[in-house]
């Protein structure tokens, strides 16, 4: 394989995350008195810090949200990640199949990655190699998470591969010097489509990919 690492998202890429998690913040937005559908919301959310989310759902509602809100948040992904969270199709076998040493680095904090990772299976494929925007204070589409990543791994960024499905994602792997691949397991594929990321489908296509 051309790679020496590759670098995964988790939420969206890794477990199916990102309609069990905006469920939950569409039902406390709508506490707030803010209506949005769950279409709406990954839309707009999906691939974003938390601080940019809630900073724009205070936009649209005119006034900043509670101090309640994003602990209330957190507490509710939590217990619905735990009841409702699996990995995406194919995950598993493909990290099974992989020689190449692999890692996580996601916008999200460790404590919901743990808990993401953990609850669908995954964790051990990562075992010390989960890595956070909380850690270094850079966050996607800023490529230093991926550059944080490819240092702790001992990796050249030009050596590393970053499997991604939001377009912020793809945009720091393309700054970082990395090569990236656009994971849409449904609707538009040309949203990942920048520069010159190749797209797929399903987890079982990325080997190929990979060379």
């Amino acid at each position: 394989m051309r790679f020496e690492a590759i670098i995964f998202d988790c939420d969206g890429t890794l477990v199916d995350s990102e309609r069990v998690g905006n469920a939950v913040i569409v039902d406390c937005a709508k506490e707030l008195g803010l209506s949005l559908t769950l279409d709406q919301a990954i839309e707009n959310f999906a691939g974003r810090k938390m601080a940019d989310t809630l900073e724009l759902i205070g936009k649209w509602l005119g006034k900043p949200v509670p101090d309640w809100f994003l602990s209330t948040i957190r507490q509710r992904m939590a217990v619905a990640f735990e009841d409702q969270l699996e990995a995406m199709d194919g995950v598993n076998e493909l990290l099974k199949k992989l020689s190449t040493p692999v890692c996580v680095a996601s916008n999200g904090p460790h404590d919901k990655m743990l808990v993401s990772l953990g609850v669908t299976g995954l964790l051990p494929y990562f075992d010390g190699r989960v890595f956070s925007a909380y850690d270094c204070n850079h966050w996607k589409p800023d490529p230093g998470l991926f550059l944080y990543a490819a240092k702790s791994m001992g990796v050249d960024p030009r050596a590393c591969a970053v499997v991604e499905d939001s377009p912020l994602g793809i945009q720091a792997a393309l700054s970082a010097g990395m090569t990236p691949f656009g994971y849409v397991p449904e609707g538009d594929a040309t949203r990942l489509a920048l520069g010159k990321t190749k797209t797929f489908a399903h987890m079982s296509l990325l080997e190929e990919l990979l060379g």
